[in-house]
């Protein structure tokens, strides 16, 4: 059965870390043509990896939590064209998505791209929180130009609100490296037509850096995790959908992941 989402996940043993303010941490991310590198690891690897992780990734502290719960509404075609471009591995895709940052009533609107040298660059526009999951004309008009700027011909006026993924994550960044990792617990996907969600056992981390792999992917190497292609919006797409083949998580189902469709 699947865990009840209103309960908060066991927080991560962070060891007494140095705290990095929001502000730090915004600045430079705003800087950053990232590589995502990420990590479905069990949780026992995953407080090795913080137990390990240099002094210098400082856990990202907002009035006094070391964690921030995440709501995310995808747009997508009735097709969910943007979904099929990642099963496909094509190297220039795009997804685009209404963010908020829950306790905080932050809300963003992101548009994430990913060029020919796999390059991720994400493009972010704040909104309002009564906005949150909505594609109205302000939105829609900063969605065109994102894509256009990036030459992808994408008519937006196609997309809809396709799923919502809630999370908490933990970020780290070391700041002066410009490199950050982040751990998501507690992940739930919902479709109309059922759920996905995350072994509790499990935690997806990710790294965001460089096109050259970061100390902590050779930290996460040497505790036995590899680098995936894993997306949240793609894995509960595919084990929903009998339209999106699911050849990269149907070994995931029943560990790992867990699909409840609704009942009709």
């Amino acid at each position: 059965m699947p865990t009840d989402s209103t309960l908060a996940p066991v927080p991560l043993e962070l060891h007494g870390r140095d705290r990095v303010g929001l502000d730090e941490v915004v600045e430079e991310a705003a800087r950053m043509t990232r590589v995502d590198r990420k990590y479905l690891v069990d949780r026992c690897v995953a407080e090795a990896f913080l137990g390990r992780l240099p002094a210098s990734f400082r856990v990202l502290g907002i009035d006094g939590r070391d964690s921030t719960t995440y709501s995310s509404v995808y747009f997508d075609t009735l097709r969910l064209d943007a979904c099929r471009d990642h099963v496909q591995q094509r190297r220039r895709r795009w997804k685009v998505r209404s963010r908020l940052y829950v306790e905080d009533q932050l809300c963003r609107f992101e548009v994430k791209t990913r060029d020919g040298r796999g390059i991720t660059e994400k493009t972010v526009r704040l909104s309002e929180p009564g906005r949150h999951g909505r594609l109205g004309t302000d939105e829609s008009a900063f969605v065109t130009q994102v894509l256009d700027d990036h030459g992808l011909d994408i008519d937006v006026a196609t997309l809809v609100p396709s799923m919502r993924v809630d999370y908490t994550r933990v970020t780290l960044a070391d700041t002066a490296a410009h490199l950050r990792v982040t751990l998501d617990l507690g992940v739930e996907c919902s479709l109309d037509n059922g759920r996905v969600w995350v072994d509790e056992g499990w935690v997806l981390v990710e790294t965001k850096g460089g096109l050259r792999p970061s100390p902590a992917d050779a930290l996460l190497g040497s505790l036995g995790a590899r680098p995936r292609s894993f997306s949240k919006y793609v894995s509960a797409a595919s084990l929903l959908r009998d339209d999106i083949p699911d050849n990269d998580v149907r070994r995931l189902r029943g560990r790992q992941l867990h699909a409840q469709e609704a009942v009709a």
